[in-house]
This record gives structure tokens, C-alpha cells and sequence, in this order.
């Protein structure tokens, strides 16, 4: 279609000639005007440079492989130390700032993941919708959902960390906001990425299980009423407490929450979050918001 618009730019230039015999050059479109110009979206020849970064980058893959060898260390060392008190989930009501942890009593030991770029790569989607010059398409995204296992990967370390802490006793529990209604094709996206097997409201707990809508709150509370939660992980905050995506919370003081002295020492010590630098709630804010105004500079005229 674009190549047809060319030829007949080209007719139009040359047919208003100004004067006989005095050739005029057609104008030069590049694609991407072209298809604004009838109507279709511009893609780009690269990926957006957050996908670049998590799904194709040296650092991406060892930052994810960083981080599972230090939450598999973790984890097998509290399973070998039975003594353990209290869960990494926080109590019904309580919040970051004012912390309180569920009990563990006797409960079997368990490790809480989110699915989509922490267990799983979604490689397929992300390169599909990004092809599509779009950054989400829940229209895409539930086909995934329903019809991506085998294209789906498994994150850099993910394979031999959740083996170690199987091996260790501890069960693998998957906490994520993929729906309900496509339980089978987040079991079959799983298991075909080597992670093992997930069963719907067993070991994979997905929105809909609830009427919390995407809080993850509710179903780690369930969870945690059948297991001792010693590891949490993630991409985002709400991988964690649902009270770091509150509406109205800016982004300093939702970066202050997420550093307050009483949940500080979480981190890395039974939280372990992942990067993501490609979408979720981290994403925002304008300079002013990003740069405080005390570190403002310019070069000197």
C-alpha cells in the first residue's frame, strides 16, 4: 500500500511541472510519514529500548540471574533453618510503614512468585505488540494468555533456582495477575518454559480468584493461611504489598514508602524484586518528578 503511494506522489509531482521541459523531483516520504499520512500506525526498525534492554541485553539476563541465585541461597538456608517465626507476607491491615508479619506456626514452606517477567519472559507478545506500534493491547494480550505456551521463556536463573528450593522442601507457588479465565494457559506457559507444574488455586493463584480485582493482597492472604511464606518476588511493588500502587501516591513518596526504615531490611532478605524497565507503575512521572529540583544543572554560557 505505501509503495503505491509513492508511485503516485511521484505522478502528482511530475504532472503540475511548472514549464515545459523543467523537471520537478518528487518529494522523498520516508515510510513512516507515509503511513502516518494514510491513516497507519509508524513502526519502528528497533524494539523500544526498555524491551531491548530486559529481552535482549548482557546486563538484562544477568541481572535476572543475579537476583534468582541470591533468592535461592535465600531460601534454601531458611528451609534447612526450620526456625522460623513469621512469613514474609504482611498481617491483614498492616502496611509498609507500620509493618506486621503473618505467623508461621507449622505450615509447610512456600515461595510466592509473580508470573510475567519474573518467572516468565513473555518474549512473543512483547515483540508482536511492539511490532504492531503498540505498548499494550489487552486484545493481544488475552490471546497470549490464552494460546503463548511455547513461546514463552523462562527467566535467565529461573530454571535451576526453583529446582534448588523444590530440592530444599519448599513449594513454588505462583501469584499473578494474568485471569482466571485462562488458567489452563498460564499452566501450559509454565510448564512448557521448564518452570515445572502450576495448578489453578493450588500453586498458581490469578486474578479473578477474588473480588479484589488486581490487588494481590487476597490471594497472598490465602496463601499465606496455608503456608509459611518465607520469600516474595517480583517486578512490581504490588508484586509485594498492594499499598505501594495506592492512587494519588506520587512518585517520591511512593519511592519513600518503598525505602521507609521499617520494611528496609525486606529487601533482598525474603523480598527480591526484579527490573523491569518496560511497563508497570514505575513508569511515570515528569522531570520535575523524577529530577528533584536541587540537582537542576545546565552547562555554564
Amino acid at each position: 500500500m505505501i509503495r503505491g503511494l509513492v508511485i503516485s506522489v511521484a505522478a502528482l509531482a511530475l504532472a503540475s511541472c511548472p514549464a515545459q521541459g523543467q523537471q520537478v523531483a518528487a518529494p522523498v516520504l520516508s515510510k513512516d510519514a507515509l503511513a502516518t499520512q494514510i491513516g497507519e500506525k509508524p513502526t519502528s526498525a528497533s524494539p523500544p529500548t526498555g524491551q531491548q534492554w530486559l529481552y535482549g541485553s548482557a546486563e538484562g539476563s544477568i541481572a535476572s540471574a543475579q537476583v534468582y541465585k541470591a533468592m535461592a541461597q535465600y531460601v534454601r538456608a531458611k528451609a534447612l533453618n526450620r526456625a522460623i517465626k513469621s512469613q514474609t507476607v504482611l498481617a491483614d491491615g498492616s502496611t509498609p510503614d507500620a509493618p506486621r508479619f503473618e505467623s508461621c506456626g507449622s505450615k509447610p514452606l512456600a515461595a510466592v512468585f509473580d508470573a510475567d517477567e519474573t518467572l516468565l519472559w513473555n518474549v512473543g507478545a512483547m515483540r508482536y505488540m511492539a511490532e504492531q506500534g503498540k505498548d499494550f493491547d489487552p486484545v493481544i494480550w488475552n490471546a497470549w494468555e490464552k494460546g503463548g505456551a511455547g513461546k514463552a521463556l523462562a527467566m535467565p536463573g529461573a530454571i535451576d533456582a526453583l529446582k534448588i528450593m523444590r530440592d530444599a522442601g519448599v513449594t513454588i507457588i505462583a501469584n499473578t495477575n494474568r485471569t482466571a479465565a485462562n488458567a489452563k494457559g498460564t499452566e501450559d506457559a509454565l510448564r512448557m518454559a521448564g518452570l515445572g507444574e502450576f495448578k489453578h488455586k493450588d500453586t498458581l493463584y490469578l486474578m479473578g480468584d477474588d473480588a479484589t480485582g488486581s490487588s494481590k493482597d487476597g490471594r497472598r492472604a490465602a496463601i499465606a493461611a496455608k503456608y509459611c511464606v518465607i520469600a516474595l518476588a517480583g517486578d512490581q511493588l504490588g508484586d509485594f504489598v498492594q499499598a505501594f500502587n495506592a492512587k494519588g501516591l506520587s512518585v517520591a513518596d511512593r519511592r519513600k514508602l518503598a525505602t521507609n526504615p521499617a520494611i528496609a531490611e525486606m529487601w533482598g532478605n525474603g523480598w527480591f524484586l526484579f527490573s523491569n524497565p518496560v511497563y508497570g507503575p514505575s513508569i511515570r512521572g515528569g522531570y520535575d518528578e523524577i529530577f528533584t529540583a536541587d540537582t537542576k544543572w545546565e552547562p555554564a554560557k
